[in-house]
C-alpha cells in the first residue's frame, strides 16, 4: 500500500501529532467523503505500508520526530512558491523561514526524498510571467543541491474556485507564450541541478524540457524502497494525472493554509467547524466515530512483487 498524507489537507503542518499517534496505534480511520457514515479502518503497520507520500507547505511541526518513522520509507512533496499572504495567507515567509526549512529537511532525509512543487502557477496583474520567472529562479538557486526534482502545474479553474480566481484577476496566456515560459523554467532548474515535471497537465511541454510527472511515482517509490511493486494508475484522479494508486488518509475542509486556489476546502465556515473537532487521540482526523457510522476493515497489503 502507498499511503498519501495527504492531498486533502496539510497533515504535516497542522496534524502531525495526530499522525504520529496513528502510527503508534497501528491503524487509522478514514471517513468516505462521498458517504459520510461509511468509515474505513486501515492498517498502518510497516508490513502493509510500502511507502508514505507526504504533501505539505510546511513540514516543520513533524520534523523533530521523523525518527519515529524509522520503520517506514517515505518522501515529501513540498510546495514552495513565490506567492505572498494575499494568495497563501497561512504560509510563513518564504525566504526567511520556508527555504531554510526545506534545506533542513533535505539535509535530514536526502535530496532525492524532497520534491519541490512550484504550483499552481497563476497569472495575475501582480503575479505576471516575469514575476514567476524571478521568483522561480531565486528559489531554484536557494534549493540547489537540496532537491533533484521540481514539479509545476498551471491553476485549474473549478466551480469551487472560479469566483476567487475572478476576484484576483487570474488570466491565461497563449500556448506559444506558455511554452516559452515553461522553457525558461526548465533552463533555470537545469542550471541548478534539477529536472522539471508537469503535474496533471494536458499540454505537452516535452519540447520545453518538461515531461509529464507522476507525483505518486512508481519509479521513484521503487528506488526509495528498494524493490518492485505491482500497482496501476490511480483511476480516481484526473485523466491527465499519472499517479499510481494510493490510499489518502486526509479529510477535506480541514486545511488552515488559506490558499486562494485551494480545491480541497469548499467553505471557510466548514473549515473552522471541522478544525474545532480536532482530537489528536481520535482515530479519525477532525471527527469522532458515532453510532450512525459503519466501520469496515479495508483490506490492504504490501504491493511488493
Amino acid at each position: 500500500m502507498i499511503l498519501s498524507v495527504s492531498r486533502r489537507t496539510d497533515i504535516p503542518n497542522y496534524y502531525s501529532e495526530w499522525f504520529y499517534n496513528r502510527i503508534k496505534a497501528g491503524f487509522v480511520c478514514v471517513r468516505n467523503p462521498m458517504n459520510v457514515h461509511q468509515i474505513s479502518r486501515i492498517d498502518l503497520s510497516p508490513q502493509a505500508v510500502d511507502c508514505i507520500v507526504f504533501w505539505t507547505k510546511n513540514p516543520e511541526p513533524m520534523m523533530s520526530r521523523l525518527d519515529e518513522l524509522a520503520s517506514y520509507k517515505y518522501y515529501f512533496q513540498f510546495t514552495l512558491t513565490g506567492y505572498g499572504k494575499d494568495i497563501e495567507s497561512g504560509v510563513p515567509h518564504k525566504k526567511e523561514k520556508m527555504i531554510p526549512i526545506f534545506q533542513k529537511l533535505s539535509e535530514k532525509i536526502g535530496s532525492r526524498n524532497v520534491i519541490w512543487r512550484y504550483d499552481p502557477i497563476i497569472f495575475t496583474n501582480k503575479y505576471t510571467p516575469e514575476y514567476h520567472l524571478r521568483a522561480f529562479g531565486q528559489i531554484a538557486e536557494a534549493l540547489r543541491g537540496y532537491t533533484n526534482q521540481c514539479v509545476i502545474s498551471f491553476v485549474d479553474i473549478y466551480a469551487k474556485n472560479k469566483k476567487v480566481m475572478e476576484e484576483i484577476g487570474a488570466y491565461s496566456i497563449s500556448e506559444v507564450m506558455l511554452e516559452k515560459f515553461a522553457g525558461k523554467l526548465s533552463q533555470m532548474a537545469a542550471a541548478n541541478g534539477m529536472t522539471v515535471g508537469s503535474c496533471a497537465e494536458k499540454i505537452d511541454l516535452f519540447r520545453c524540457g518538461i515531461a509529464h510527472n507522476c507525483c505518486i511515482d512508481k519509479r521513484l517509490i521503487e528506488d526509495i524502497i528498494g524493490y518492485k511493486i505491482a500497482v496501476g494508475k490511480d483511476k480516481n484522479q484526473r485523466p491527465a494525472c499519472g499517479c499510481v494508486e494510493s490510499i489518502d488518509i486526509g479529510t477535506y475542509n480541514t486545511c488552515k493554509n488559506g490558499c486562494k486556489y485551494c480545491y480541497a476546502n469548499y467553505s471557510r465556515d466548514t473549515v473552522i467547524k471541522n478544525c474545532s473537532r480536532y482530537d489528536k487521540a481520535s482515530p479519525l482526523l477532525c471527527g469522532m466515530i458515532t453510532e450512525e457510522d459503519k466501520v469496515n476493515e479495508r483490506r490492504v497489503k504490501s504491493l511488493k512483487v
